[in-house]
């Protein structure tokens, strides 16, 4: 595995912290209003921290007990290894989806970006 470290992150002996900036990349994802997502790019930009890489490693490691299928790639292509329990979320909360042609692999919808893509508007108490 890589070192790619977190943004101010100390890579400290306390095991049972949560790195500041995984605490806000989590607090950003429940945010996001069910039905929406944002990238990993947004959200970096929204912390004014980081970049997409940081913010997908600390969602890979921690972002279980939040809303991880909010948190998507730009090009709107399903969690490899976790397509069906997104799709899920997906379609019980809204999020707008473009159906797969016959011909894609897998068949498996893409997020529409377009239309699912939230900038925050609206949650913004706190974001400087």
């Amino acid at each position: 595995m890589s070192e790619e470290s977190l943004p101010g992150d100390a890579r400290a002996g306390d095991t049972d912290a949560l790195p500041e900036y995984a605490e806000r990349v989590l607090e950003v994802a429940e945010r996001i209003p069910p039905g929406r997502v944002m990238t990993y790019g947004d959200v970096a930009e929204w912390l004014e921290e980081g970049g997409p890489r940081q913010v997908g490693r600390v969602m890979a490691l921690y972002g279980g007990a939040v809303p991880w299928w909010r948190v998507v790639r730009a090009d709107g292509v399903l969690l490899p290894g976790h397509e069906l329990r997104a799709l899920d979320h997906y379609r019980v909360e809204g999020t707008p989806l473009k159906e797969a042609s016959r011909a894609a692999e897998g068949h498996l919808p893409r997020l529409d970006m377009r239309r699912a893509r939230w900038d925050g508007d609206g949650g913004a108490e706190g974001h400087t």
